[in-house]
């Protein structure tokens, strides 16, 4: 078992799911967490809103959106679902359309499941991984490729990027905000892919991550060099006194690369 698969069961993966739009993708996902025990339809139609609200900010990689909104009574224990769709369909978002996948996760809180999106973004760096997930053809078949964690196509190519002797000399001790909309899905994806470049660059002891919601950001911001997130809540953002850099595939350890060299002009 990995930190991933504790939370996903064979039971909560679902194949070819039929959906004609974006609302009855997140539905669809969000009714195996209602089968599983995991939540109750009233967090799914909050995970509906959520995009309703904040936009297609959930589509944090191509074919890939993370459906989640903030913990609340109707989410029963941390848990997650896996719904590949038969036939992608639209979030609107302007590079990651259309989508394929959608994992539905609900949390108790802000920290029981950091483990297992650290192991999600690992996988989903991996090219390979990407492929082996779009054609299985059984929900045992996604669990042993999830089981795995190997970073491979982009992950490597993201090392050779930022190795540690191309890399500029480490600063003093300094943070960066990776934001979402409510401060426990997608910007927990983002750290963990950041905090795998800044591992290779030898810079995780110098430069900490902290993933938090729009409101936090806010205020948070002057105790940061710079805020890494999405385009649309870059927007809902605006300007907070230091730089907001768009990241627009949260898996993408090679993008996510380009952008820490933007931001310390390396």
């Amino acid at each position: 078992m990995s930190a991933l698969t504790d939370l996903l069961s064979v039971d909560g993966i679902r194949l070819d799911v039929e959906a004609e739009d974006w609302r009855s993708a997140v539905r669809a996902s969000g009714q195996v967490l209602v089968d599983e025990g995991i939540s109750t339809a009233e967090y799914t139609e909050a995970m509906v809103r959520n995009v309703e609200e904040n936009g297609p900010y959930i589509v944090i990689a191509p074919g890939f959106a993370l459906a989640h909104t903030r913990p609340f009574e109707a989410v029963l224990k941390t848990g997650m679902s896996w719904v590949r769709l038969a036939t992608p369909v639209a979030f609107g978002h302007e590079t990651n359309d259309p989508v394929e996948l959608v994992v539905a996760l609900a949390a108790v809180d802000s920290k029981a499941h950091t483990a297992a999106l650290a192991a999600l973004a690992k996988v989903l760096a991996d090219g390979d991984n990407v492929r082996a997930l779009q054609q299985a053809t059984s929900a045992e078949e996604v669990l042993r490729v999830l089981e795995g964690e190997s970073v491979g196509a982009d992950g490597q190519a993201g090392a050779r990027a930022a190795s540690a002797k191309d890399a500029a000399p480490a600063p003093s001790e300094q943070k960066i905000l990776t934001v979402c909309g409510n401060g426990v899905g997608t910007s927990l994806f983002l750290k963990n892919t950041l905090e795998q470049v800044l591992d290779r660059w030898g810079w995780s002891r110098q430069v900490s991550v902290e993933a938090t919601d729009t409101i936090s950001a806010k205020g948070k911001a002057s105790e940061a060099v710079a805020i890494l997130t999405s385009q649309e809540i870059a927007r809902t953002l605006g300007d907070v006194g230091i730089p907001v850099k768009v990241v627009r595939d949260f898996s993408s350890t090679t993008e996510v690369d380009a952008v820490l060299r933007d931001t310390y002009d390396v």
